[in-house]
């Protein structure tokens, strides 16, 4: 809270303010703004400095005089609101009236509905005017009232509001928004707390990107985000802001729903969270437009000539703020006016109930419109608008400003009664019981108007675009350099990767559509020959001359510049992607993003971002480079990746691969197009790529098919009495096949030795086969991939990638012989490849132990020999586990 210094001569100090204000009433507030910057540069030569320059009273940012009148009928979208309310509270204590308890909340619609009303009324444009929509990234916690809305313009059945939170026939309605769930309403999956905000900033971002090079006109388009103040405590609320101000987001506005209150208490119960939250933003370059005290209050504030009611407002914390409401208008005429006789004075002639009724910015429509046509009208910056209301609004001494409201499932009757008459709804005391739905007649006031408003705008909201456009996909031979045999040169398939990606930048159909994506190491992956060709994007363009200019690969900055490099920052790179890659639905221009990263700092770092990609039906490619537990030698253990396959396992519609040459990577990439956009296929991809020079062959006759389903045959041992089958992938493909020629000339013993490009793949397509055998039991049964693969072919099978175990151990189940499986298990270390595979046990020489272990238990090899090899290989038996040290 701020402290105060007494004033020691007052009468100077009313000059100072009367002079500032004959400034601005006279010559503007550019001028008076002027001055005080003026002034302030004085201060800070003088050494003099101010207390704080963030932060402004609390009170409304824009005056009475200068709100922008709100053009529409208060009375009747009043009705309309509390319509709504009604429907939204309805819904979710219909939904716990059964044993289940399916859960829902009431208070943060409740707190909210006038910001989300107004949006609907005057701002949010629908599909159907001469833009594309407006993106608007609703609070997941208040879903129920926007159903609530698209039930009163007849887009919702009663039987759906009725199945909220019962999803699985098919009629019901998600429990937050979620497009994979609901493709044709919601635009984006908002409710694990943190992701809107960020995800809405690099909307804009990209908006802006693809509008400077002239693919999209984005013209007033906005990006509405409404999040909590308590959710402003995630760091990716926040995390983005410096960026907004610094590319001067106009396009963008925040509207933080400041009802003092989480999910369990105050937010800030000893300060002042919308303070906190102006600074922060105004020190960020955002424009910030608080809209904390409603339309009554006017008449106090023209009355306090002392500025005692605003030195009240700024000393008094949350907590007190949210007692007020909690306690009622004696509680508020004792405990906020009652600290100074002069503000007790000012409200005498007011009753309990007038003061009670002393209503916040956030519930006030008129101050609501003001906010948001500043935000509008605004140029240069993003907007935040602060909106202080109550939590629980409207649900009577049950909820109402009470710690617990978050939880409220139901409502009291008596509460309900008040809810009722306070918002006029037209229902019986009779008919309360079942807490109907209301919804007027089509031909009512009400409705018309609503749908009047609607109209206006563009059409109905939330919609979200299903269809878009194709793209032609080259045809694999456009990249036939990459599926030649390198020869003596060697390259890493990053290297490939940069090869497919430079081919494809050209091709006239989708060349201008690729977007790569880089958090700051473009130079790492070999990235920057890019830079002169592409350029990297920035809405300032290049204000200098880079130090490399002579050089061919200058470092090249460019308001057109196709490369999105978004600095040290994987969450915020991951969301450039993530628009890009849902361009197709928000923006009408189907994008082809390739975001390249560390693979360790991907999923890892960001995964639940990347789980609101699957939920968005992200179409892209996500490059995992410096793959692996054992390539990135030197790194240790932090950047040493042996578990992004895994978590990629985790989306359903995320297709991954680990290739080891790069006609495999091409191979997958050409055909990852073709699924994505040109067939249409809602999937993304995740391709994992190598630091690690070798030479590559070139693609063996047929190889396509196995490499797309995740396995083919890359080598054919002879048949012999002693055979094994070795699979492999990504960097330990290499080993294995080291391994084989050993097995071969030292102990004669044959491999087959299989790629194994996907080993997600190749699970998923048996678990379908697996169920569909389950579901038709009186029909032939089918034969998975990987078992058609092996079929016929003798002797056990060896698994070894630079994964953990639990990566090749998904295929155990369905290889139904001797299956051993090596991986890289533990902590990453520091050294060379060599010694990190000999460490990690993925070498060539364990892949020779374990088959001949897997032969050893078949009783094709003595066990002494078992034992030998292991004293060839200087393989101690006794070494600690690497996953245990």
């Amino acid at each position: 809270m701020q402290d105060f210094i007494e004033d020691l001569d007052p009468v100077e100090t009313q000059e100072w303010l009367e002079a500032l204000e004959s400034v601005a009433k006279n010559e503007g507030d550019d001028r008076a703004r002027f001055i005080l910057s003026e002034l302030g540069k004085k201060a800070a030569d003088m050494g003099v400095g101010s207390q704080s320059t963030l932060t402004t009273p609390y009170r409304n940012t824009i005056a009475p005089r200068d709100e922008a009148r709100m053009p529409g009928d208060l009375f009747m979208e009043r009705r309309i609101r509390s319509f709504i309310r009604w429907n939204a509270m309805a819904m979710v204590m219909r939904a716990n009236d059964n044993d289940e308890g399916l859960g829902g909340h009431i208070s943060s619609f409740s707190s909210s509905a006038t910001l989300y009303d107004i949006g609907f009324n005057y701002f949010f444009r629908g599909n159907d005017g001469g833009q594309d929509a407006d993106m608007v990234f609703f609070q997941g916690h208040i879903a129920p009232g926007i159903y609530s809305r698209a039930y009163l313009e007849g887009r919702l059945t009663e039987e759906q509001m009725d199945n909220y939170r019962r999803e699985v026939d098919g009629k019901g309605l998600s429990s937050y928004p979620h497009p994979w769930l609901m493709p044709d309403f919601w635009q984006f999956p908002t409710v694990s707390m943190g992701l809107g905000p960020i995800q809405a900033i690099y909307q804009a971002h990209v908006m802006r990107y693809l509008s400077a090079r002239s693919l999209i006109n984005r013209a007033d388009r906005k990006v509405w985000a409404f999040l909590g103040d308590g959710e402003c405590d995630e760091p990716e609320s926040l995390g983005a802001i410096s960026l907004a101000g610094r590319e001067q987001l106009e396009n963008l506005v925040f509207v933080v729903n400041c009802n003092l209150q989480r999910l369990d208490g105050p937010v800030r119960g000893n300060g002042k969270i919308v303070q906190e939250l102006e600074g922060v933003f105004r020190g960020a370059g955002w424009n910030v437009v608080k809209c904390l005290w409603g339309r009554h209050w006017d008449p106090l504030f023209e009355k306090d000539d002392k500025g005692l009611l605003q030195k009240r407002m700024d000393e008094v914390c949350d907590g007190e703020l949210q007692n007020y409401k909690a306690n009622g208008g004696a509680y508020t005429r004792e405990h906020f006016f009652g600290k100074y006789p002069e503000l007790l004075e000012m409200v005498s002639d007011m009753s309990d109930e007038e003061i009670m009724n002393l209503n916040r910015g956030g519930h006030d429509p008129y101050k609501v419109y003001a906010a948001y046509q500043q935000a509008m009208n605004h140029k240069g910056q993003p907007t935040v608008i602060l909106a202080q209301t109550v939590k629980g609004y409207g649900t009577g001494k049950s909820g109402e400003a009470k710690n617990d409201t978050h939880s409220m499932k139901k409502v009291a009757m008596d509460d309900l009664k008040d809810f009722r008459d306070r918002f006029n709804i037209p229902l019986a005391d009779d008919q309360l019981k079942e807490v109907p739905y209301y919804r007027p007649s089509p031909d009512s006031p009400e409705m018309k108007y609503m749908l009047d408003r609607r109209e206006k705008l563009g059409g109905f909201y939330p919609v979200r675009r299903t269809e878009f456009e194709k793209l032609e996909t080259p045809a694999l031979e456009a990249f036939s350099n990459n599926l030649k045999e390198s020869g003596k040169r060697e390259m890493s398939t990053q290297m490939s990767l940069n090869r497919v990606l430079s081919t494809l930048v050209k091709d006239k159909n989708m060349g201008d559509r690729v977007v790569p994506i880089v958090p700051d190491e473009a130079r790492t992956f070999g990235m920057e020959g890019m830079f002169r060709q592409l350029g990297i994007y920035t809405s300032a363009g290049q204000r200098y001359v880079p130090h490399d200019s002579d050089q061919i690969m200058f470092y090249k900055e460019s308001k057109t510049g196709q490369i999105l490099e978004e600095g040290i920052n994987e969450s915020g790179a991951f969301c450039a992607w993530l628009a890009a890659a849902t361009s197709y639905a928000n923006n009408n221009c189907t994008m082809v993003p390739f975001y390249i990263f560390y693979s360790m700092f991907g999923f890892q770092r960001v995964m639940d971002l990347t789980w609101a990609a699957g939920d968005s039906q992200a179409r892209g490619f996500l490059i995992g480079a410096t793959s692996g537990r054992t390539t990135l030698n030197g790194e240790g253990l932090q950047h040493q990746d042996g578990h992004s396959h895994l978590m990629a396992q985790m989306i359903p519609n995320c297709v991954s691969y680990d290739p080891t040459y790069g006609y495999e990577l091409t191979v997958i990439v050409q055909d990852g197009l073709r699924r994505m956009y040109q067939d249409q296929e809602n999937v993304f991809y995740y391709v994992t790529t190598l630091n690690e020079n070798y030479s590559h062959p070139a693609m063996p006759t047929g190889a396509e098919e196995g490499i797309i389903k995740g396995m083919y045959l890359l080598e054919e041992g002879k048949s012999a009495e002693k055979k094994v089958q070795l699979m492999g992938c990504g960097s330990i493909l290499r080993e294995v096949r080291e391994a084989a020629t050993i097995l071969r000339d030292e102990y004669g013993i044959e491999a087959d030795i299989w790629s194994t490009t996907s080993i997600n793949e190749l699970r998923r397509e048996a678990q379908e086969v697996e169920r569909w055998n389950m579901m038709h039991p009186t029909e032939a049964p089918r034969t998975s991939y990987v078992a058609e693969c092996l079929e016929g072919r003798d002797g056990p099978v060896i698994a070894s990638t630079d994964y953990m175990r639990m990566y090749a151990d998904q295929l155990r189940e369905y290889i139904p012989r001797n299956y051993k499986v090596l991986g890289t298990d533990g902590f990453g270390r520091s050294d060379t490849r060599s010694k990190l595979r000999e460490f990690f046990e993925v070498n060539r020489h364990y892949v020779v132990l374990a088959a001949l272990k897997a032969l050893q238990e078949e009783g094709k090899v003595e066990a002494a020999d078992v034992a030998k090899a292991m004293q060839k290989f200087n393989i101690n038996p006794e070494k600690p586990a690497p996953w245990t040290v």
